[in-house]
């Protein structure tokens, strides 16, 4: 009687272990993806200012139907607030043409490590859509 009762009680230890990783894990995973989801959100109200920026007159400091001024140090024309709780964000690739051909990238690094790197994702602002890509 002795020995089975050791036996279950090492059974339990090691499912109580097992499930105690699992549930490490998966809380991890759900920490990644909520900061993935809110670099998204911040990212879709900064390619929405791109937008609104690119349509906006240059005597009233737009773009006047351009990216062009939307530099990779420019950044203060979307959010007077690059960094936030959330991470930090930055104009990747300078905004380029005019048209439909006219392109801005954006760069959001979260504040989370998904494998030892920073969540990040870009979101591709054109006049009229943008593109989101997740990078990690």
């Amino acid at each position: 009687m002795g020995q089975q009762q050791l036996l279950a009680i090492l059974l339990g230890t090691i499912i109580v272990g097992i499930a105690v990783a699992f549930g490490i894990t998966m809380f991890s995973d759900s920490v990644i993806n909520a900061n993935r989801d809110a670099l998204c959100g911040d990212l879709v109200i900064l390619a929405s200012r791109a937008q609104e920026f690119y349509r906006r007159p240059t005597a009233l400091n737009g773009g006047g139907n351009s990216f062009d001024l939307l530099t990779t140090d420019a950044i203060a024309h979307l959010t007077d607030q690059p960094r936030n709780g959330n991470g930090s964000y930055f104009i990747e690739t300078a905004g380029t043409g005019t048209g439909t051909n006219a392109v801005v990238v954006i760069k959001g690094i979260g504040t989370e490590l998904n494998n030892g790197s920073s969540v990040a994702v870009h979101v591709f602002v054109y006049p009229g859509r943008d593109s989101m890509v997740t990078i990690n």
